[in-house]
């Protein structure tokens, strides 16, 4: 294999790939990123055996080949070349990596050794960039983290036509994010739950693509069990979770008895500096009355503090205890200038959405219930 490759180009294909390879993996040739050129065409790609990750740049082709390097190693070597082209070659079983004056011999992995990596479900839909980012941004915040109950750790995908619905819980707070798409089939339709880190993780690094394809395996056929995301020239599968989350519809309520609405901004500021005083798994408690919020936090015994903001209260006047992380991923979730937060009891889950304006009405497309906590006497 001989080539020529700019340096940007490769270090940040290096880079993409090597973030999927495991930090302890189970066999050697895990560790290493597969280095493939054909069609005048330079493909790096790694594999787990949970998620693969496979990325296409072009180079310049003197002679194909296949290489297997550590990945980690390499990535780190390619940050630090200067920036100049990049010339990679192989003898035998080293690797040549040759920038400038930079010369860099690598020890090469058996290629014969690594797994095939999973093939690529049949592409059912796709969705820009952009709009899958920040959806799965908006609703990764609430998986559970806890590896013991691994249904939580997921994000459920639902595929109804032109509609897809992401929705995540940890049991304490639901996000639910619905956006629209271009299905490959007017009645697509199809439910998986993906690991909540790899989707947020595959979206953020696909956002700058025009466009992003997801792509779900039915329950037969190839990629069985996988689902997959391709844009910008990269491509990754990853396992789905078994299970599915509870029924989570029924849980949102449908009439409240007081609705209040908030600048965003202040009301985060609020409640960071409120919760300065709130010891480990205390809460914050906001107390809602016409025309203004107070948010309080701290006891008798130890730090308090109490702060007032302007808020706009429709219906009765309501007391409410949250833990103080758990509101403010919230509020930077709903991503509005204007927050509504809707209540039915003090005791029962409140509706945080988000407002383009005081006046406008709230958005529906993004939904974030959570849990009170309640409070002693």
């Amino acid at each position: 294999m001989k080539i020529r490759v700019e340096r940007d180009v490769l270090a940040e294909a290096v880079a993409w790939a090597a973030k999927s390879l495991p930090a302890r993996p189970p066999v050697p040739v895990l560790a290493g990123l597969l280095l493939k050129v054909e069609d005048g065409t330079l493909s790096l790609s790694g594999f787990d055996y949970e998620v693969s990750a496979r990325v296409s740049v072009e180079a310049e082709v003197e002679e194909d080949g296949t290489v297997l390097v550590s990945g980690r190693l390499l990535a780190d070597i390619c940050r630090a070349l200067p920036n100049r082209p990049v010339e990679i070659s192989t003898d035998g079983v080293r690797a040549t990596v040759v920038c400038g004056s930079s010369r860099f011999t690598l020890h090469t992995l058996p290629v014969e050794e690594y797994p095939a990596l999973p093939e690529m479900p049949t592409a059912t839909g796709t969705v820009p960039g952009e709009v899958f980012a920040a959806a799965a941004s908006q609703v990764a915040i609430a998986a559970g983290r806890d590896d013991t109950l691994p249904v939580l750790t997921g994000v459920r995908i639902e595929i109804e036509g032109d509609t897809v619905t992401l929705a995540s819980t940890d049991r304490y707070r639901f996000a639910v994010r619905e956006f629209l798409w271009k299905p490959e089939t007017p009645d697509a339709s199809a439910v998986a739950l993906v690991p909540a880190k790899t989707l947020l993780d595959t979206a953020k690094s696909l956002s700058g693509g025009d466009s992003v394809t997801l792509a779900l395996s039915g329950s037969t056929g190839s990629g069985e069990g996988l689902i997959g995301f391709e844009g910008a020239g990269r491509r990754t599968t990853t396992r789905l979770l078994e299970g599915d989350l509870p029924k989570y519809r029924t849980l949102f309520p449908t009439e409240f008895n007081s609705v209040a609405v908030i600048d965003t901004a202040p009301f985060v500021e609020a409640v960071k500096r409120v919760a300065l005083v709130a010891e480990r798994n205390t809460p914050v408690r906001l107390s809602f009355e016409q025309g203004v919020l107070t948010l309080e936090a701290g006891s008798s015994d130890d730090a308090q503090a109490v702060e007032r903001v302007d808020a706009d209260l429709e219906g009765d006047d309501i007391s409410i205890a949250f833990n103080p992380g758990f509101l403010l991923e919230g509020l930077s979730a709903i991503d509005s200038p204007v927050a509504q937060l809707s209540f039915t009891t003090s005791t029962k889950p409140a509706l945080l959405s988000g407002r383009a304006a005081k006046d406008a009405e709230p958005d529906d497309a993004y939904k974030y219930l959570i849990m009170p906590v309640r409070l002693s006497g």
